[in-house]
């Protein structure tokens, strides 16, 4: 069973990536093949439309991780109530041949108690608009959950393994 997780941030060491990689760790303890694809790390060009730009590198690459993917993990940050304008860039370049009746599990990385609601709103528009199977349940994870080393805490902690597992259990019955 191969997963993607998907760090929604393009900031440098953000919080999103933070859960990411909480993420990568947990999902890798369960048996499941992970990879991550950070967009602070792997930046893509801006959607454009044209066969050219989704021929470049690192748009195959991105195209082609998804492809793989049996199901996702998204965490964005929120940004004037909705998901960031990176991870929305992202998901232009893929569509239902990545996402359709595959499991998506989102989390937000939200910023001092000011929600991130609106962002998994957002996003579960977009991921439901390419026909992805959008987890009724999600994790907001606010950033005084998370310590100056990216460690999330004993508090959040719970709430995303609990996430994490039903996307696995989700994932392993769909990919038979």
């Amino acid at each position: 069973m191969n997963l993607l997780v998907i760090s929604g941030s393009p900031r440098k060491q953000s919080n999103s990536l933070a859960i990411a990689q909480t993420a990568v760790s947990f999902l890798k303890s369960t048996g499941s093949t992970v990879a991550l694809w950070d967009l602070q790390q792997r930046r893509l060009p801006i959607f454009d439309g044209e066969e050219a730009t989704s021929r470049q590198p690192e748009v195959s690459q991105w195209i082609l991780a998804a492809n793989r993917a049996n199901g996702f993990f998204i965490v964005t940050p929120e940004y004037h109530n909705g998901m960031s304008g990176a991870l929305k860039n992202a998901l232009d370049f893929l569509g239902s041949a990545q996402f359709n009746k595959k499991p998506v599990a989102m989390a937000c990385a939200a910023g001092g108690g000011k929600g991130g609601i609106n962002a998994l709103n957002n996003l579960r528009l977009v991921i439901r608009g390419v026909g992805g199977l959008v987890l009724s349940e999600q994790c907001i994870i606010d950033q005084k959950e998370i310590d100056d080393q990216g460690k999330v805490s004993d508090n959040a902690l719970p709430r995303l393994e609990h996430l994490l597992t039903e996307l696995t259990a989700l994932t392993r019955t769909l990919s038979k």
